[in-house]
């Protein structure tokens, strides 16, 4: 009997009428490339299952989600849910800081960037510091582990330089980085699920 092979399920969260290919989108108004109707501010979404989603990306939405009453915030919410919904994460056999499913690839304008506010509706500037309350250990270590979320994920990320910055030196860049605004147009995160 053949063995039954695992079907994959790959999420564009708030893909509007822009999903990568092999991607279902998800988006709360429907356009070509929305599948599922889901208004990601809902919670939970009811459509996917635990642990049933093996990659998530999301871009340009997550500076968009609101503020809530301080204590329940849907930036939050909005993690856990991600959390709720993505399989264990798993490893490339041949290099394992390469995840194959669990994850989530982010971006968003940076903080310091004019890109974070032109858009009247956005709500938040994102900075790579943020995605740090996402990981349960440092919630602990940081005492912060009466915040209302219970995900825990580790993170990396990368920039999308100004183009007048990209070929400076690594040196000029990270100075420009901490200490100007407009060096980094775009942040490039990617989250994993930890146990």
């Amino acid at each position: 009997m053949a063995e039954k092979k695992e079907k994959v399920l790959k999420l564009s969260l708030a893909c509007g009428d822009n999903k990568p290919e092999g991607f279902k989108g998800v988006d709360i108004v429907k356009t070509d490339s929305t599948d599922y109707v889901q208004d990601l501010m809902q919670f939970p979404w009811t459509q996917f299952k635990d642990n049933s989603v093996d990659e998530i990306e999301c871009s340009h939405f997550v500076e968009h989600i609101p503020h809530g009453d301080g204590y329940h915030d849907p930036f939050l919410q909005f993690f856990d849910e991600v959390y709720r919904i993505l399989k264990p994460a798993e490893f490339d056999p041949s290099n394992p800081n390469i995840p194959t499913k669990g994850f989530m690839s982010i971006v968003t304008p940076y903080y310091s960037s004019m890109r974070a506010w032109q858009d009247p509706t956005h709500q938040r500037a994102i900075s790579e510091a943020s995605y740090l309350y996402l990981n349960r250990q440092w919630r602990v270590d940081n005492k912060l582990d009466h915040y209302d979320i219970s995900c825990n994920f580790d993170f990396s990320y990368g920039y999308a330089l100004d183009p007048v910055w990209q070929s400076r030196s690594t040196d000029a860049q990270q100075f420009a980085i901490r200490h100007y605004i407009n060096v980094v147009n775009d942040l490039q995160v990617t989250i994993i699920k930890r146990p």
